[in-house]
């Protein structure tokens, strides 16, 4: 770390107290930046069914993408170096460094990689596509820091806090510029077309979350758009035009859509469970955050949609006007067990793991497809 940059890391802990006003990592957006299960037995568990033995499950799914596409990463990491340079602005190159290289998982891009070659690819542009997904899954983070007024990602400061939220949005518009630049170097309008879409459907995502995160009137169904823009969205962009550059069957894309559609909604619900039964190591936040920041999860909507008048007036109080006492979060957690919303909302993310898995079921038969679904039974499998 150079000195100007420790400089402004030292400040930004005195700034941010340290842990950050909101303590958290943010898991839902840093997808399976997460801690392993420690164990084993759990994991394998939650396969239901899977082909993992003991000696496969004890390493990550993720991580044993990784391996197989190491080549393959190594060139999209090549490119989103050279790509985030800028010859007249320096501080582009500073604060997507401070992001892209804190760490994390390159999940996205490794979809699309894995995407791809499950299909036969053997072609440039999957690179680009990679890396592609990467920087518009950086953009988003920027600008979430800057609308929530985060202080730590990744267990660092954040880049708003680091330099300023001017900083923050406007190199994020860059990286968003930079994506259909790389975008359109695949000759692709269908490859385009996904990607544009996927990239209006996560601003309208955030969007509808601002008006709906507090609204006790949420249902289960504006819920599922709200994941699908902030989570689900780039999943099944990144996984889908792996597929149309490898010049897939219509069926197989819409298999890989369908995948990662699923995939990413089954880790939001897993990920709002853990919020209120799993540990702080565990989930990369502090257990609770959503309830103290107000935010409407699938198993509190479940709760409110039983709730009765005194129940009802409790969520009124604590969510919608956010006037919270010591002991309300112990109390939220009994209602929603005696309406059984935990094991409600568990069904569901195990739901849509399973329609993850059966999605790419038809597609060929290769050891990429075994590791995306030992990946959709991972995701679940922090629940069981």
């Amino acid at each position: 770390m150079d000195v100007e940059r420790k400089h402004r890391y030292t400040l930004a802990l005195k700034k941010g107290r340290g842990e950050g006003d909101d303590g958290r990592v943010c898991a839902a957006q840093d997808f399976l930046h997460v801690a392993a299960m420690s164990a084993k037995g759990a994991l394998v568990e939650g396969m239901n069914g899977g082909d993992m033995g003991l000696d496969e499950a004890a390493q990550k799914p993720h991580d044993r993408l990784g391996e197989w596409l190491a080549a393959d990463m190594e060139a999209v990491n090549a490119m989103i170096r050279a790509r985030m340079a800028s010859e007249h602005a320096p501080r582009i190159p500073e604060v997507t460094a401070h992001l892209v290289e804190a760490g994390g998982k390159r999940l996205r891009p490794m979809l699309t990689l894995a995407a791809a070659r499950l299909c036969g690819y053997d072609g440039p542009f999957h690179i680009h596509l990679a890396a592609t997904v990467e920087f518009i899954h950086t953009a988003t983070l920027l600008h979430d820091d800057v609308v929530d007024e985060s202080t730590q990602r990744r267990g660092r400061p954040t880049a708003n806090l680091l330099w300023d939220n001017k900083s923050s949005v406007l190199v994020g518009d860059y990286l968003f510029a930079r994506s259909f630049q790389l975008m359109t170097e695949t000759g692709s309008l269908r490859v385009m077309e996904i990607l544009s879409n996927a990239s209006a459907t996560i601003a309208e995502g955030e969007v509808l979350q601002l008006t709906a995160a507090q609204d006790l009137a949420t249902t289960e169904s504006i819920y599922l758009q709200v994941v699908r823009g902030k989570t689900a969205a780039l999943f099944s962009a990144a996984t889908e035009v792996g597929g149309v550059i490898a010049g897939a069957s219509a069926e197989q894309v819409q298999a890989l859509y369908t995948y990662g559609d699923a995939l990413g909604i089954a880790f939001q619900i897993a990920d709002d469970l853990l919020d209120y039964g799993g540990t702080s190591a565990a989930i990369g936040k502090n257990v609770g955050d959503d309830f103290r920041e107000r935010k409407l999860t699938l198993p509190v909507i479940k709760a409110v949609a039983q709730a009765d008048a005194a129940e009802l007036a409790f969520w009124e109080r604590t969510i919608a006007k956010g006037r919270q006492e010591d002991g309300d979060l112990e109390q939220a957690l009994a209602i929603m067990a005696r309406h059984g919303a935990m094991e409600a909302a568990r069904d569901d993310a195990l739901a849509w793991a399973a329609k993850a898995r059966a999605a790419i079921d038809t597609l060929p038969d290769h050891p990429l497809r075994g590791m995306l679904s030992d990946l959709a039974a991972y995701v679940v499998a922090r629940i069981n």
